[in-house]
């Protein structure tokens, strides 16, 4: 077996810090611990070749953008010098600081940042695995590179009947994704002339719109005045594709189904936590990494850190909430090397840009107790232009050049210049 350590020089009190994973907090704690401990001490596992910034996909799906757009090399986004093992995470032991690679390497560690994301589900709806060709069938899912492009095919295919949306009985990332291709698809459809042989059918197995009734509240109005019927805790639980229906299982009455036909369908894939940490010490009972709340240091090994998707953290799984923990948990690594207790405390900041046309956006920003937090000093329920020019052409900007890189920790200290200070 092939062994990975890194031995620092006398002079450096540091040693290596490993990171698994190469998704968005990955990546932006590479560059951070980069910066802090010299990019030979940093090391970065991850298999894919490509990097995605997932958040677009959204307006991909709607044909408002190219899926060429959403992706760089990964080899363009791996900080300089830091190590990249081009391969999967196949076992994680905290208790010898080793981590066991899919092509057989050992690493060993001091520190280790686990952002390993979360796992796509789309076989544990009966039907689905077996269809070959989604295009046919008019189906899409804006949740994945492989599929995205499908759902704006159904969307221009769309001729007239049921469009129907998903959302799964699970936790999911970015949580309002699964309601903006709705309203994209509604304005696709009055665009060109669809709309009065469409009915739109939102089936989700939440028990509310959204989350956070401030924005839940004005998403029911636009729902209301835009003709959209909205069913509550409905799971989907089988797709039959040859007849173009969808199976929905009521969750307030389980054993008792409904069945949608479909002229299109959009899936949102059940998720669960990554496989490798899930089976790992590292896990707590539903298999999510089990992190402090508050500093993100594991609550049993101190060595051991989480960002993103792959932790029990309990707000909203978005790059979004992944820009503001990374600062947090930069400062947090800052104080465990100088074996000083970690003194900075993330709130749950998570953010979700609620595309409701294809040029206004409801900007839902808020913390762990679901009250709104926001950045601008006006009513953000409000469906305005320039927030969508925010999610479409500078949020992407920022993501490349500023979260990447590890200079970009939230909008934190903008909300409290915005509100002078009292946020």
């Amino acid at each position: 077996m092939e062994s990975l350590s890194v031995n620092l020089s006398v002079t450096r009190p540091y040693v290596i810090t490993s990171l698994l994973g190469g998704g968005s907090g990955g990546i932006t704690m590479s560059a951070r611990m980069k910066r802090r401990l010299g990019a030979e001490n940093v090391a970065i596992v991850e298999p894919s070749e490509m990097h995605y910034y997932q958040p677009i996909w959204t307006l991909v799906g709607a044909g408002a953008k190219g899926v060429a757009s959403s992706g760089r090399p990964t080899a363009s986004v791996v900080p300089s010098g830091v190590k990249w093992v081009r391969s999967k995470v196949q076992e994680i032991n905290p208790d010898t600081n080793t981590v066991r690679t899919g092509n057989g390497m050992e690493i060993s560690y001091q520190y280790l940042i686990v952002a390993l994301g979360l796992q796509l589900h789309y076989e544990k709806i009966k039907g689905l695995p077996e269809i070959e060709d989604w295009v046919k069938f008019k189906i899409g899912s804006n949740y994945s590179v492989l599929t995205v492009e499908k759902t704006w095919s159904a969307l221009q295919n769309f001729k007239e009947g049921n469009a129907v949306f998903s959302f799964p009985n699970t936790p999911v990332k970015c949580a309002g994704a699964p309601q903006k291709i709705m309203y994209l698809t509604d304005a696709y459809l009055r665009k060109t002339g669809k709309r009065a042989k469409a009915n739109i059918v939102y089936n989700t197995s939440l028990p509310v719109l959204f989350g956070v009734k401030k924005y839940a509240d004005a998403l029911w109005e636009i729902v209301k005045s835009r003709d959209m019927q909205v069913n509550l805790r409905q799971n989907l639980i089988e797709v039959r594709a040859d007849k173009q229906e969808a199976v929905f299982e009521n969750l307030d009455n389980p054993g008792e189904t409904k069945v949608f036909e479909y002229e299109m369908l959009h899936v949102t894939p059940p998720m669960g936590p990554n496989p490798e940490v899930k089976g790992s010490l590292l896990a707590d009972e539903a298999g999510w990494l089990d992190v402090n709340k508050e500093t993100l240091q594991h609550n049993k090994y101190p060595n051991v850190f989480g960002i993103g998707d792959c932790t029990n953290l309990p707000t909203s799984k978005t790059a979004a909430a992944v820009a503001a923990q990374s600062s947090i948990l930069d400062r947090t690594i800052s104080k465990v090397l100088k074996n000083e207790k970690p003194d900075s405390k993330y709130d749950g900041y998570t953010s979700c840009p609620l595309v409701t046309n294809y040029n206004t956006v409801i900007l839902a920003e808020f913390d762990y107790s679901g009250q709104p937090l926001e950045t601008f000093p006006i009513d953000q329920s409000k469906e305005r232009w320039t927030m969508y020019h925010m999610k479409a052409d500078v949020m992407p900007h920022l993501y490349w050049h500023g979260l990447l890189k590890g200079f970009w920790g939230g909008p934190g200290p903008y909300r409290k210049i915005m509100h002078l200070g009292m946020k």
